[in-house]
């Protein structure tokens, strides 16, 4: 129990540990920084939701239009012929990631108003101007200063045209994009593209939300209709004034998901259903979550800008993209290097400079809303537990384990811990800890267990003659020490129940396999049938092979030994049972013998080895029943002595047999199971069978033999009924001489 107490204090200890080290700043940039990265990695590029399409502004698209190669000096008659090509196309909303906050030719800005105002779909991009203002007087370094946030708006004509603009910033490289702001706090939380985007693709849902809403909360109808009438539905205005009801009342998104599960109306229509619950998680999430990235550049689906201004041309050769009903982001992105405008390092960059475009990330982020699958870190009540408990694991089984197990047992639990956490990232998005359990508190349970271990076990050698003698007294020890022929020789005669086991043709199983994988096999086989002796009370005191040979000792006779020793055969049977249907190829069916009797347990050897072990006709006899299984076809036999009084199994008396090299006769019974297990069909099987062992006996072989059917026809397949209808036959043609009692002699062992 100390040691388990002093494991369990060491695990606690690693655990501190890995809680005190995430504490820290830089760990929660190290564990962001490596574990994501290598999270996406592991899972690798997955499907895109297909109501998201990029249209790029890019290199090619630059020649084959021939415009400049700077995507700000193309020509605003293009976006506008874009803005009715994607209209006509079907598209449900149309995303410019491109900034139009400075006047060209009234031409120009013209129309490409009329062509937002037309499509009346088009949401706009709004860059956000940042000014540092210093405290101090003079400005100096030495002030805290403050930030000022100016949105800086599309210009009049344009932005009037537009549905909503809407500002998404992104900080630039040398620092990875990992998170992103649904609402824009240094904006006074305006609603960024991706909200804008969700709302504006959700409209046709828009009433059943509001409506969602007011039965959770109709005593918010006055708020939230001031919130809706400042603007149109689906604007900046109005999203900002729903989130701040949100935010007022945190429950409000629990209680509508909980009304949205048991609307049948909603839940038979899986769009409009999935449409709510993204739109209510949007508005009672986080302000600031994480980007699940879907893969490298190019993952979602993207059409060059020269290839959408030909969307509906019958001359086109290119295959056609379907856009009915679809989001469409239009931006600046190719296969970009770090220099470029609008690059971003993510996790899916590349060593050679290849980054992101912020279209592709808006983009990301909104589908990320749409499904609903953001990277969900576990919550910190979770993290802190996990870090506990994982740290108690790691530094406990590292302490209760030598090394190399405790080495081979950290890399199995890293090892599976990695995958758990992969399995769950890959199928749920869910960001479960890495740097801290695997690389900080693995590697200190470990090592700090092996300092410990290595401590305390030259404290015990240097104990373990005073610890002696607590236990025996000093002159027994001198005088073990002294006369070694006695201590050699020392062992007891006592009562014991021997269990025999050995495997079915062990010997063509193991040509199959090579030393050491036949090394393995016969673990795992002695695992499984080491565990029933134990569990019993018994113990294994010898192995030959395949062979196992367990007792059960006591002073004298008793008949709770034989029920441990039957339990532990019936239990062995099914653990070798489980073995053989795990191992899916050669199999070890296990034959069983039991025999009850005096025996002597103790050292036996000469010279320079001895070994601990048991000897006597017990052994002997027990040994002979396991091998009577092989022609009896049985399973598990035991003797007479083993069996008498056993009222809790069902036995079946196989007759009486003189084993090869005995000279007295060995009354067998078959073991068959539990009392309380037993199926009727078994009970009457073995009635029908004493019948006929007794006709057997009795020399009446044409009625044992139709007695013995009776009981094959009851089982279905017995070997045991099948020998004796063997004996019948022989015995009907060439019958016993002399006085015949039923004793069948055994040639072979």
């Amino acid at each position: 129990m100390w040691r388990f107490l002093k494991a369990a204090a060491f695990g606690c200890l690693v655990g501190i540990v890995g809680l005190l080290a995430s504490s820290f700043h830089f760990s929660h940039d190290l564990e962001e920084d490596v574990e994501l990265g290598l999270l996406f990695r592991l899972r690798g590029a997955t499907k895109a939701p297909s109501a998201v399409v990029v249209v790029s502004i890019d290199r090619e698209s630059s020649e084959r239009l021939k415009v400049s190669h700077n995507p700000d000096r193309w020509p605003r008659s293009l976006h506008a012929e874009l803005i009715d090509k994607l209209k006509g196309a079907g598209a449900r909303v149309i995303i410019f990631d491109v900034y139009f906050i400075e006047h060209r030719s009234t031409q120009e800005d013209g129309t490409l108003a009329k062509a937002i105002k037309r499509a009346g779909n088009v949401v706009l991009a709004e860059p956000l101007r940042v000014t540092e203002i210093a405290d101090s007087a003079n400005g100096s370094a030495g002030g805290r200063g403050h930030r000022i946030v100016e949105i800086v708006k599309p210009i009049a004509p344009i932005a009037q045209s537009a549905f909503a603009s809407a500002p998404f910033v992104l900080p630039r490289i040398p620092v990875r994009v990992s998170q992103y702001w649904t609402f824009q706090p240094e904006a006074g939380d305006l609603p960024t593209f991706p909200v804008v985007a969700l709302q504006s693709y959700a409209m046709p849902v828009f009433d059943d939300f509001i409506n969602l809403l007011l039965r959770v909360r109709p005593d918010h109808r006055k708020r939230l209709q001031d919130a809706v009438a400042i603007s149109a539905p689906g604007t900046t205005s109005s999203i900002r004034g729903i989130r701040k009801i949100f935010e007022g009342d945190q429950t409000i998104a629990q209680e509508m998901l909980k009304e949205l599960a048991r609307s049948q109306q909603f839940i038979s229509d899986p769009k409009r259903h999935g449409l709510l619950l993204s739109l209510i998680k949007m508005y009672g999430g986080p302000s600031r979550r994480y980007l699940n990235y879907y893969g490298p550049p190019r993952t979602l689906t993207t059409l060059p800008f020269h290839q959408a201004l030909r969307l509906g041309e019958e001359s086109s050769n290119e295959k056609r993209l379907d856009l009915n009903g679809k989001v469409v982001f239009v931006g600046l992105s190719e296969i970009l290097l770090a220099e470029r405008q609008d690059s971003f390092h993510t996790v899916f960059s590349k060593a050679d400079g290849v980054f992101v475009s912020g279209v592709e990330i808006a983009a990301t982020a909104f589908a990320n809303l749409f499904e609903d699958k953001p990277v969900n870190p576990i919550s910190t009540r979770a993290y802190v537990l996990f870090i506990l408990a994982w740290g108690i694991v790691v530094g406990a089984t590292c302490r209760l384990t030598a090394t190399t197990v405790g080495a081979l047992a950290v890399l199995g639990l890293s090892g599976f811990y990695l995958f758990a956490a992969q399995y769950r990232f890959k199928a749920e998005a869910t960001w479960f800890p890495l740097v801290i359990p695997l690389l900080l508190q693995a590697p200190v349970g470990f090592f700090g267990a092996v300092l410990l271990n290595y401590f305390e076990t030259n404290r015990e050698r240097q104990n373990i003659r005073n610890a002696l003698s607590y236990y025996v007294p000093t002159e027994v020890v001198n005088q073990l020490a002294r006369n070694r022929i006695d201590m050699r020789r020392g062992g007891e005669t006592v009562y014991g129940v021997c269990l025999f086991a050995d495997a079915a043709g062990y010997t063509s199983f193991s040509e199959r396999f090579e030393p050491r994988e036949l090394r393995e096999v016969m673990h795992r086989y002695f695992e499984a049938t080491f565990a029933p002796i134990h569990d019993n009370g018994g113990f294994v005191i010898d192995l030959k092979g395949d062979s196992i040979l367990a007792i059960w000792k006591a002073a004298q006779p008793e008949v709770k030994l034989r029920q441990q020793a039957c339990n532990a055969a019936l239990d062995l049977a099914k653990a070798v049972q489980d073995f053989n249907r795990r191992m899916q190829g050669p199999q070890l069916p296990t034959r069983i013998g039991l025999h009850a009797g005096e025996i002597f347990l103790g050292n036996i050897g000469a010279g320079e080895h001895y070994e601990y072990g048991v000897t006597g006709d017990t052994v002997n006899t027990a040994s002979r029943m396991d091998g009577l299984n092989k022609y009896l076809g049985t399973q598990m036999l035991v003797s007479a002595e083993a069996a008498d009084g056993l009222d809790s199994v069902l036995t079946r008396e196989a007759g009486s047999f003189l084993l090869k090299g005995k000279t007295h006769p060995v009354v067998v019974y078959e073991l068959l199971c539990r009392r309380e297990e037993a199926e009727e069909k078994q009970v009457q099987a073995c009635a029908i069978f004493a019948d006929a062992l007794s006709s057997f006996r009795q020399r009446r072989w044409g009625k044992a033999k139709k007695t013995f059917h009776q009981c094959l026809e009851l089982l279905g397949k017995d070997s045991l009924s099948e020998f004796y209808l063997k004996l019948c036959q022989e015995y009907l043609k060439h019958p016993p001489e002399g006085t015949w009692t039923g004793l069948i002699q055994m040639e072979e062992k």
